[in-house]
């Protein structure tokens, strides 16, 4: 494992949310959509309301405004909400007190409004109050906000949700040179003693034998092993035949391209090429901490795609522990190659549900964007719950097809297939038509292609890694186990 000796983040999510008996004094925020220019709050004097009307405030969304009070202290906070939460983040308008979390002065806040989504106006403070401070050499000495919680609230679930995002964040944020493979085991080692799963990790050479041999080809040529990660979870007194679930995530710490070389500029966000195995490692702790009655399975597939002489070409045929042989038409496109030797694996053992994790196409984000994850799976009703789930939670996605077409575009002269197609159409598509091929016992199955990033500023959070769907995954898991 690396080291540094740079400062880690300096608070958590216990530092910015309270409970709602916290008996200090609070600061109230009051809450105005465009139906009403002002507050509906009592507690805003006249002497406040004439200041907003001099400041011609409006209730546009994401407006905010600092009301005094007696002996010149903060009175209250008027924040707009406009007509919602318009799309940025999708989502209820609850979602925009993110912001306030990143801009008010310290202090202790409550909202003087009831909301009809109050636990999401908490998570929404706390995921936008994170900040990523391991390499500030010297501590933040201003102090975050705080929010009181809303009445009725489950702090400790709260506080648990907003840190499980929280270190997925922390893993995409970190550069590869304090994050290897070792260190993605590590923190799935770590994982695994809080909630008291069970782990095995399969390293370096170890792989042939087993026959990951395309984990093996694309880590061999880094100093740093590849590795298979396997945890395993069930819930404490839970039903002997809870649901299986198995997540797969990719977990390249660095891509150079390989042989297949990078441009320099496509290189500076490889650090977040992990960015699968962190939503991966995220949603199993949200599933752990929340208690979900199932039995969990997390696979990860760790590797740097390095360059030395030992590098894996292009035109090397490879062979899949599925059995099944793979011409590689491109270095670049090792995501697929780690994570179909996993998803072998894991299909072996015929999952109810198996849930794939990977920052895999550049043409997902082509076609949607770095906000909005592709996702492609074989249950209609699963994947229309979850678009409606994702919207709910402001976590959003977008089903695209398993287009059975462009099954044509794998075909290999030499091998079973090829990694790639040489046409630059239906990239996407064709990487999670690639993958589905090596999961046939599972009944549900879903890939998610995501950016794992978030390119600018957010009321959800600031510019950084972001374990995207893993929010949105779990609030429909809970629905569906509760049904």
């Amino acid at each position: 494992m690396t080291e540094t000796t740079t400062a880690t983040n300096t608070f958590s999510p216990t530092a910015v949310l309270a409970p709602h008996d916290a008996t200090e004094p609070s600061i109230p925020i009051w809450l105005t959509p465009d139906t009403e220019p002002l507050p509906r709050g009592d507690g805003l004097d006249s002497t406040a309301k004439r200041w907003l009307e001099a400041t011609r405030f409006t209730s546009a969304a994401r407006k905010q405004a600092i009301v005094p009070g007696p002996g010149g202290i903060i009175g209250g906070v008027v924040f707009g909400l406009g007509n919602g939460a318009a799309g940025d983040p999708s989502g209820p308008s609850e979602l925009l007190i993110g912001q306030l979390a990143s801009s008010l002065p310290a202090g202790l806040y409550h909202l003087a409004d009831e909301t009809p989504h109050p636990a999401l106006a908490a998570i929404a403070w706390g995921l936008g109050a994170y900040r990523f401070r391991r390499y500030k050499s010297t501590p933040s000495d201003v102090a975050p906000p705080r929010l009181k919680l809303p009445r009725g609230l489950d702090y400790r679930a709260i506080v648990d949700q907003v840190g499980a995002v929280w270190k997925g964040r922390d893993l995409i944020n970190t550069p590869a040179s304090d994050l290897a493979p070792e260190d993605l085991e590590q923190a799935a080692v770590q994982l695994a003693r809080t909630h008291g799963a069970s782990i095995e990790t399969t390293v370096g050479d170890e792989l042939l034998a087993k026959g990951f041999r395309m984990i093996h080809a694309v880590g061999r040529a880094s100093p740093r092993a590849p590795r298979l990660i396997d945890l395993r979870w069930r819930k404490p007194g839970g039903a002997k035949d809870a649901p299986t679930l198995t997540l797969v995530g990719k977990g390249i710490t660095f891509d150079t391209g390989g042989l297949d070389l990078k441009p320099a500029s496509a290189m500076l966000l490889m650090k977040k090429d992990m960015g699968g195995a962190a939503a991966a490692l995220t949603l199993a702790e949200l599933i752990m901490s929340g208690g979900l009655d199932v039995r969990l399975r997390l696979l990860i597939a760790a590797a740097e795609n390095s360059v030395s002489g030992d590098a894996f070409r292009p035109g090397d045929v490879l062979l899949s522990r599925a059995g099944k042989t793979v011409e590689i038409g491109n270095t670049d496109a090792e995501g697929r190659l780690v994570l179909a030797d996993a998803l072998s694996l894991a299909d072996e053992e015929s999952p109810e549900t198996t849930l794939v994790f990977a920052t895999l196409t550049g043409a997902a984000r082509t076609a949607l964007g770095p906000d909005l994850p592709a996702f492609f799976c074989n249950d209609d009703t699963f994947a229309a719950n979850l678009v409606a789930e994702a919207a709910a939670v402001g976590d959003p996605v977008w089903r695209m097809p398993f287009w059975p077409g462009y099954e044509r575009h794998l075909e290999s002269e030499v091998a079973d297939m090829n990694n790639v197609y040489e046409s630059p159409f239906a990239g996407a598509i064709t990487a999670a038509l690639f993958l589905k091929r090596f999961v046939k016992n599972t009944r549900r199955f879903a890939h998610f292609d995501l950016y794992g990033w978030r390119p600018a500023p957010r009321p959800l959070g600031p510019k950084g890694g972001e374990p995207q769907t893993a929010r949105a995954i779990f609030s429909l898991l809970c629905k569906e186990l509760s049904a």
